[in-house]
């Protein structure tokens, strides 16, 4: 229907051939639509998730403590496919009743925790294992801030820009041009803030950190809705630096690949459960090379 024509009902319907790329997992209502128990690894920490933005987030943060050498943070991932709607089975909903990814349980405790909301599960480990968070109240608070900016404004660019320029079934301008505004308002607030930052909270590589950079790091990379020409990304040149300073990272190129299941082979790890599942990929592709 043309952007002009809508005229919305008196009372709304869903129609299940609404069209655009998620259809088919989009509904109104929550709960299990089958029963699946969730598989179960050998460490205490279990995820479940897809290499999606918020996905990545938690796997660069277990990634990052485990460079630092916190045994604990040892975890099993396990692949979670949205497209073919696994996150609406009844073992994941009892993890996470919003059946979104990621979601995580931590068998270390002695009454079992689960955690879910990729920010939620960030500030967890981050106090649970004493790192990537500051412990002043001033820095700590910074931080926060703009961790739960991040949450907040992440949807403006995914469910309200990514949406409506790459997956919605139609090209409207109104969306469009609103969602791209509210977009290039976001990364014109990261630019100035990371003009006096190396980091997005301050001089400390954090958890705010981690949780903006799948977005806007892979959005100015075009890793993301191919849109880096159109918000013309390269003008925030601040955001570019640091995005490219996050990438080089080690254990951010580790948690990029776990729990991937599309594009080049080489930076896909579908299920990880120990360090060594990196270094079998990584022969994987030599060997392939060699053929």
């Amino acid at each position: 229907m043309s952007e002009q024509g809508y005229e919305p009902p008196k009372v709304w319907k869903w129609d299940k051939q609404g069209g655009g790329k998620f259809t088919n997992i989009n509904r109104p209502v929550s709960g299990a639509t089958h029963d699946k128990a969730l598989p179960k690894g050998e460490h205490p920490l279990q995820l479940y998730s897809l290499a999606t933005p918020n996905g990545v987030k938690v796997t660069v943060m277990l990634e990052e403590l485990l460079e630092k050498g916190v045994k604990e943070a040892e975890y099993d991932a396990w692949i979670i496919d949205i497209m073919e709607g696994n996150q609406f089975s009844s073992g994941f909903v009892n993890v996470n009743p919003n059946s979104k990814i990621p979601a995580l349980m931590d068998y270390s405790e002695p009454d079992p925790v689960r955690v879910f909301e990729s920010g939620s599960i960030l500030l967890y480990l981050a106090e649970k294992f004493q790192h990537f968070l500051p412990q002043s109240r001033s820095l700590k608070t910074e931080c926060l801030n703009w961790l739960f900016w991040q949450m907040g404004s992440a949807p403006m660019l995914g469910g309200g820009f990514g949406h409506f320029y790459a997956y919605a079934p139609e090209k409207l301008q109104y969306p469009i041009d609103r969602y791209t505004m509210e977009v290039k308002r976001q990364l014109d607030v990261l630019d100035r803030q990371l003009a006096r930052h190396t980091y997005i909270a301050g001089e400390e590589y954090s958890i705010a950190d981690m949780a903006i950079w799948p977005w806007y790091g892979a959005l100015v990379r075009n890793e993301v809705y191919e849109a880096a020409e159109f918000l013309q990304a390269h003008t925030y040149t601040n955001v570019v630096k640091w995005a490219e300073r996050i990438a080089q990272r080690p254990a951010v190129q580790r948690g990029r690949m776990v729990n991937r299941a599309w594009g080049d082979e080489s930076e896909q790890l579908r299920e990880r459960h120990s360090a060594s599942d990196f270094k079998l990929r990584t022969q994987d592709k030599i060997n392939s090379s060699d053929e």
